[in-house]
């Protein structure tokens, strides 16, 4: 098998049938063997969080995890074949081969980042489903927050090894010329700054939490995503809109999910022709709707409240209990409907309500 013994590019034939044997082998079992190590690895997982589900955890890392391993052994085998001569040309002061064997430490390093981005995305999903067992909704908030936050600093630091790397740059240089850098960006960034900033304000305060029905800007809607740059709420027309942190943190937030009770109001306007007989009528009656619907309210009051040539005012007020609000619209309906049937059956009118205007068309001659 003289054959397998013939240089090509500086390679005999055998080296490269070892090598693609090699990535072919890796290529058809690396299913297999990522799932395998996986599962090494969630035996150690196992000892920490014991009630992890497995199949969740190979589904999020066996993928970047197959393909950290064939480019790690795809690029160690590359590497014992020798470099052609006649491919081996100098850019700026560094040989291809230096260049090739650069990039493939680059690939190794983003594959692996790729790696510790999807770990990362697991330990969030486990602490996630340990929040929604707890009724603080903080836990929750805290979960996303930390996963986009360690997501950011693994990316950077992803980058900068990759810099290190690629391009043999010391990291203290990288360092200081980068804050020289980021100084520059920020002013000119000033505003992503200012949302990120925020952000941590909004975490360490806990104005709202996701989930919150809350107003803002004239918006009303429920948080969906309190991200680093930005907050989502999901508006009553199934709409999403996106507020700036910042804006978020400077504006007029009304938390509507932290009240504890809701409050309604009726104000009559009657007419000053009303007799003081049927205003206390009007008073009683009130009063009893009220009193009938005493296990729905925590408290009520109705009173004479105001007395002008324009007639007179009564006023109506009561509280409930933090009940959802087609509950409370329902209550209200009720109380309303019964209201203006006690008016109409005392003959009672509104203030301001239209008369009749008589027009008489005799003239005399």
């Amino acid at each position: 098998m003289d054959f397998l013994d013939k240089v090509y590019f500086d390679n005999t034939l055998r080296s490269y049938l070892v090598v693609g044997g090699a990535i072919l082998l890796v290529l058809l079992l690396k299913r297999y063997l990522s799932r395998y190590l996986v599962s090494l690895i969630f035996r150690l997982v196992k000892r920490v969080w014991k009630t992890v589900s497995k199949e969740s955890f190979v589904n999020l890392v066996v993928g970047p995890f197959e393909w950290f391993l064939l480019l790690l052994i795809s690029v160690f085998a590359i590497d014992k074949l020798n470099f052609p001569n006649i491919l081996l040309y100098t850019l700026y002061g560094h040989t291809t081969a230096d260049i090739i064997a650069r990039i493939g430490t680059g690939i190794i390093i983003a594959s692996f980042i790729l790696l510790v981005l999807r770990l990362i995305d697991f330990i969030a999903f486990v602490l996630e489903e340990r929040a929604n067992l707890t009724p603080d909704a903080r836990d929750n908030q805290l979960v996303v927050f930390l996963r986009d936050f360690l997501k950011v600093i693994v990316g950077i630091i992803g980058i900068l090894l990759i810099i290190k790397a690629c391009f043999n740059q010391p990291l203290g240089n990288l360092l200081t010329g980068l804050s020289i850098v980021g100084a520059a960006l920020a002013l000119g960034a000033k505003e992503s700054l200012e949302n990120l900033i925020a952000s941590f304000i909004i975490f360490f305060d806990k104005p709202f939490f996701t989930g919150d029905t809350v107003k803002v800007n004239n918006i009303i809607g429920r948080v969906e995503k309190i991200g680093l740059r930005s907050t989502r709420i999901l508006t009553g027309d199934k709409t999403i809109v996106t507020m700036p942190n910042k804006q978020m943190v400077d504006s007029i937030v009304d938390n509507w999910s932290m009240r504890t009770q809701r409050r309604a109001e009726i104000i009559l306007e009657l007419s000053v022709k009303t007799s003081v007989v049927k205003a206390e009528i009007i008073l009683a009656g009130i009063k009893k709707i009220l009193d009938d619907k005493k296990t729905q309210l925590l408290s009520y009051s109705v009173f004479f409240r105001d007395l002008s040539k324009n007639g007179i005012t009564i006023n109506t007020e009561y509280f409930t209990d933090a009940i959802v609000l087609s509950e409370f619209d329902t209550l209200k309906q009720t109380i309303n409907l019964q209201t203006k049937k006690l008016l109409e059956d005392n003959g009672v009118e509104f203030s301001g309500e239209p008369g009749t205007i008589v027009i008489n068309n005799d003239r005399k001659q």
